[in-house]
């Protein structure tokens, strides 16, 4: 990654106007998604949607986000993220009509290039298989285009943190373009960033399809499979022996998702946690 003066004026502005048990816990919600008529989002436990400012955009301009020494200010408010837009006719995208989450298709530790590592030995009802997995979080000239995109959560009440989107398409018309839908439905996204472990946090990721949050490299919550919007929550003091957390240490959070089949596309953070920047 390099250093961009433009992308980090854009983080400087975005900084200005933000707002101020063991084992990763899953919730299934199921998922009737595979060009059949969808009733909506699963009924859920849990903190109740909230009415949010959204900000996720690709900032066409300023080139691959920089190094997180690359000397920009440390942001709270908003998550650098990489989305990755893939063609529908890839073997994991629009393939597949599984529906419900389905645990367990990465390793339980990141991989040591930071992103998730295949866990089964060939295919699934969800997945074609680890090499074809193995492009989901790497840029591959042809197979994919990385776009950078800012994702900003706001202070809805004090202390709690949302970013809320029912309809999460940040590419729209990039990259491959739409494949002849309305939106573009074939993207994984991948977040790098560190927080402040300081006691009492609270992270909740709700969406689809598949989604897995790392923390400290471990993982935390597993959402993986083609899936109505589902939901997983870790507190981080019942989890930190687990996660190897010790109150006021940095730690690294990662997120993944991917967007592999039509007609959703959700993507929801709640949390407690008050500050991510990025990494060291």
């Amino acid at each position: 990654m390099r250093s961009d003066r433009r992308f980090l004026a854009l983080w400087a502005a975005i900084a200005a106007g933000a707002g101020a048990g063991c084992g990763p816990l899953v919730q299934d919600n199921g998922r009737a998604d595979g060009g059949a008529a969808i009733d909506g989002p699963a009924a859920v436990d849990g903190p109740v949607a909230v009415d949010a400012p959204i900000d996720a955009r690709v900032d066409r301009d300023a080139g691959p986000p920089p190094d997180g020494d690359a000397g920009g200010p440390l942001v709270c408010g908003a998550l650098r993220a990489t989305v990755r837009d893939f063609r529908r006719t890839h073997p994991d995208f629009e393939s597949f009509t599984a529906d419900g989450v389905f645990p367990g298709l990465v390793e339980a530790t990141l991989g040591a290039d930071v992103t998730p590592t295949y866990a089964l030995p060939g295919p699934t009802i969800h997945t074609s298989g680890p090499q074809a997995f193995a492009q989901w979080y790497h840029d591959v000239d042809g197979v994919n285009v990385a776009l950078p995109v800012v994702i900003t959560l706001t202070e809805v009440t004090h202390g709690r943190f949302v970013y809320d989107d029912a309809d999460f398409f940040p590419i729209d018309g990039l990259g491959f373009g739409n494949d002849g839908f309305d939106h573009n439905f074939h993207f994984t996204t991948e977040i790098h960033a560190s927080f402040t472990y300081r006691g009492h946090e609270i992270f909740t990721f709700r969406g689809d399809d598949d989604v897995w949050v790392f923390i400290n490299h471990k993982l935390a919550i597993d959402l993986g499979g083609l899936h109505q919007p589902a939901q997983g929550t870790v507190d981080l003091d019942a989890q930190a022996a687990a996660l190897g957390l010790v109150a006021g240490q940095l730690y690294p959070m990662e997120i993944f998702q991917a967007e592999r089949h039509t007609t959703l596309s959700n993507f929801r953070i709640e949390t407690t946690i008050d500050c991510f920047i990025d990494p060291p």
